[in-house]
């Protein structure tokens, strides 16, 4: 079987040039000038510019994600029943960015006038517009693509290697220069505002530029010449097949535990504020959590070719990623910033080799329900993509606006109560532990290839 796999990676057919992948990894600046500058910043603009409670923020967004489990089989069942010149999903990537460019502005675009309730009011159906609609439509269709653009496993590796060395680099870019770029156009409400047109702007030229730097495969390729109705399956059924494979259970619940995790560490920009009285550390800490996952990504397909898969990789590079997350709560603890800077850069390397094929995983986790089923969903199968980001980005803000109002933090007070303080720590150091952990746990377990080679093997 090790002889087989390797053959595999090395002997499939190509489809697709360099520039092919680098354009579509270019896609990911599209969604981190919305999920990044979303998730790090809109809780700290909505409390200290616009003036709103924490808690019932958290609360507002919470009551959000009500809506987005629905929209992501939703979407991702409409893209697979999708017939266009333009394929099945850059349809819905292409046009649904421009909803994402509206919405992102008006989160951003709160009137200073408006009485409170209006304000709370505004922000939540564009919040809700953003997230269940627009984003989930244009993110779904994104992510598919690495199963609709090529069927060779290593070139799904390299897609995903591309797209989230974009995506970290945007996050890394996004957090280090907001703050400052907000100051330099004056601060306030009115400044928030251009910052979130120009993130619009650049979002809407990028994902353009992805869109149309690749080409869908015909139907008639992806299955290899077999006639299929699964356009026919109904949203239920669509539901039953996903809920039935367990990879897809294990991969949803990953990347809601990532998103978590993430929202957590954006509470950096409080925990540099108030715990080490330094908001400028905010942007230290990002290049050293983002640049190591860029090398890790460049290398991810060197490392899937070296490891004969994806599983064995994925599962001990999360195993060192943990234990170097206890030593950052080690050093912060200990009140030593340049331990907790080493701790966070190996814990990056760790994360990234999943971070780099997870499209190619989820595009296995796909493949399984095909040679299961004879059903192909890879639309819907992507929604975990859109599914756990939104949901464990939304509850991850929302868990921080709760466990701020609870712990009793006062907007833009000098100095924050020792519970506060003790909240921030918890919040920013042991909770993305935790978080990690539980990953390490499941990708134990996930190894969607084994299982595959042997359903392989028995039709066979």
């Amino acid at each position: 079987m090790v002889n087989e796999r390797r053959n595999f990676y090395m002997e499939e057919r190509r489809y697709l040039k360099w520039y092919n992948k680098v354009g579509y990894g270019s896609g990911d600046i599209a969604g981190n000038v919305v999920y990044a500058f979303l998730t790090s910043f809109v809780m700290i603009y909505l409390t200290d510019t616009i003036g709103l409670n924490a808690g019932i923020v958290g609360t507002l967004i919470a009551v959000s994600k009500l809506f987005d489990g629905v929209s992501d089989i939703f979407f991702g069942s409409m893209i697979d029943r999708t017939k266009s010149k333009m394929g099945k999903a850059r349809p819905w990537m292409f046009y649904g960015f421009f909803g994402c460019a509206v919405t992102l502005f008006g989160v951003f675009a709160i009137p200073t006038s408006l009485g409170k309730t209006a304000q709370y009011a505004w922000f939540f159906i564009a919040y809700t517009l953003l997230n269940a609609v627009f984003y989930t439509a244009n993110n779904i269709a994104y992510a598919a693509l690495t199963s609709l653009v090529t069927k060779n496993a290593k070139e799904r590796v390299e897609m995903g290697s591309f797209r989230f060395m974009f995506s970290f680099g945007t996050n890394l870019l996004i957090q280090s220069i907001t703050f400052g770029l907000v100051a330099s156009f004056g601060g306030g409400a009115a400044a928030w505002r251009i910052v979130a047109i120009i993130y619009c702007i650049v979002g809407i030229i990028s994902n353009t530029l992805s869109c149309f730097s690749v080409k869908e495969l015909s139907d008639a390729e992806l299955r290899d010449g077999k006639e299929e109705e699964d356009s026919k399956l109904t949203l239920a059924e669509t539901f039953k097949l996903l809920i039935s494979n367990k990879y897809f259970v294990m991969i949803c619940v990953v990347y809601i535990l990532q998103q978590l995790r993430a929202a957590m560490l954006s509470v950096g920009t409080y925990f540099m504020t108030y715990v080490l009285f330094n908001q400028k550390l905010f942007g230290v800490f990002s290049w050293a959590i983002n640049i190591p996952l860029i090398i890790a990504l460049a290398i991810t397909p060197t490392l899937v070719a070296k490891a004969r898969g994806m599983y064995k990789l994925n599962k001990y590079s999360y195993v060192f990623a943990t234990i170097c997350r206890l030593g950052i709560v080690v050093a912060g603890y200990l009140g030593s910033i340049p331990l907790m800077l080493v701790f966070t850069v190996l814990t990056s390397l760790g994360e990234g080799p999943w971070q780099g094929d997870v499209g190619a995983v989820i595009a296995n986790c796909s493949e399984h329900t095909y040679l299961k089923t004879g059903k192909r969903i890879d639309g819907s199968m992507f929604s975990c993509t859109s599914f756990g980001t939104k949901l464990g980005g939304g509850i991850g803000v929302a868990l921080s606006g709760w466990l701020l109002d609870a712990s009793g933090y006062v907007n833009n007070a000098a100095v924050q109560s020792a519970s506060c303080i003790s909240m921030m720590n918890v919040m920013y150091l042991w909770l993305p532990f935790a978080f990690d952990l539980i990953i390490t746990i499941i990708l134990s377990f996930m190894n969607i290839e084994g299982a595959n080679e042997q359903l392989k093997e028995s039709m066979e």
